[in-house]
């Protein structure tokens, strides 16, 4: 039975995160400031560098008057300004914001131990600049944050006046002896999101993350 549903939640991620044939391709070998304005972003060329936030001076105001939120559950903390309240806190699941401000929505997702966050990863970042090559995605980036490797990317405008658009980072963690997947959406509507871009951006970079 545990064997069975191991392979059935391997199978619900890779599903999600579109990925599945681009692990096939690689199961059999090695695994190896704001997103708009890091270096290498703009293009589907960009190396697999990883880089660290490095706040504007927009974003460092924004995060220093924020308030510390925690996620007691998962041993994560984050900065969020007024106006982002609190709307659902479990323990695989944490959701702040308002329509006026914006939503933080993050989530943790259990893997197996044998699960190959390596390749995961990997696999994401290079779903993710193909996204960028179709035009989907505004940028495509490795970000390090609190020492927790992960994929950031922002979305493109949506063709729908009224659609959402979102700035999202996905890593994977050790912690308390699982082997978890961090998926952290901050989202508005496309007509909010370039007003609210800053304030996502200092939400983001402001992750505590406990490790081991």
């Amino acid at each position: 039975m545990n064997s069975f549903f191991a392979v059935g939640a391997l199978a619900v991620v890779l599903a999600f995160c579109g990925i599945g044939d681009r692990l096939k391709q690689m199961s059999g070998g090695n695994s190896s400031g704001n997103a708009s304005n890091s270096s290498g972003t703009g293009t589907a060329t960009a190396k697999d560098s990883t880089e660290k936030p490095s706040l504007t001076a927009s974003q460092q105001s924004i995060q220093d008057s924020a308030t510390e939120v925690k996620w007691d559950d998962q041993g994560i903390t984050f900065k969020v300004p007024s106006g982002f309240a609190k709307m659902d806190v479990k323990k695989e699941s944490f959701n702040y914001g308002s329509p006026a401000t914006g939503f933080l929505i993050a989530s943790i997702s259990v893997m197996p131990d044998s699960f190959p966050a390596d390749v995961s990863i990997k696999a994401t970042y290079d779903s993710a600049l193909e996204q960028l090559k179709q035009g989907k995605y505004k940028n495509v980036r490795w970000l390090e944050i609190d020492g927790v490797k992960g994929v950031e990317w922002v979305e493109s405008p949506p063709e729908e006046k009224d659609g959402i658009r979102r700035h999202q980072w996905i890593a994977f963690r050790k912690y308390q002896g699982q082997n978890q997947q961090l998926n952290i959406i901050l989202s508005t509507d496309q007509t909010k999101f370039d007003k609210q871009d800053d304030a996502f951006a200092a939400i983001l970079y402001s992750l505590k993350a406990a490790k081991g």
